[in-house]
């Protein structure tokens, strides 16, 4: 897995919108909070991406910017996003391209790792968490990264 320090990949993946997407394009408007999840309407994915929206005011409001990585197909995550009212772009990437460049598929090629990165606009990695099964540090995680830009002063538009 890429660690902090380390330059995150370039990528060009479908989203759920019909178009397709790169890292610039995300990175244009502020840092981005990049997440890695298994699959779309797993109980644990699902509970993942409603806590990140269930956030998502908060992560604007520091200049924040999210986006999901996983397999499925756009429409799956058109299905997903719509299903949930998710405010973010999910990115579909069945053939594991961006996934690999990050160094989050599973073991032996299988499934992806649920690993959360915050990129900042030069595409340097500030900080990674990987943990599979403990859901719940992601959001963690992303509180902690909307609290450091919050002390630091930082709001959207800044």
């Amino acid at each position: 897995m890429l660690q902090p320090g380390a330059k995150a990949p370039e990528f060009v993946l479908a989203d759920d919108r019909g178009g397709e997407t790169t890292l610039s394009d995300l990175l244009q408007n502020g840092p981005l909070i990049l997440y890695f999840y298994p699959a779309d309407f797993t109980p644990g994915c699902t509970k993942e991406a409603c806590s990140i929206r269930d956030i998502h005011n908060d992560i604007q409001s520091v200049g924040l910017q999210v986006a999901g990585i996983s397999p499925q197909d756009i429409d799956s995550h058109k299905r997903f996003r719509d299903e949930h009212n998710l405010p973010f772009v999910l990115l579909s990437d069945p053939d594991k391209v961006a996934i690999r460049m990050y160094d989050v598929d599973g073991p032996f090629g299988v499934g992806v790792r649920r690993a959360t990165f915050l990129i900042n606009q030069d595409r340097t990695i500030q900080d990674v968490i990987l943990a599979d099964v403990m859901i719940g540090r992601h959001k963690d995680f992303i509180e902690k990264a909307i609290i450091l830009r919050e002390t630091a002063g930082l709001r959207s538009g800044e």
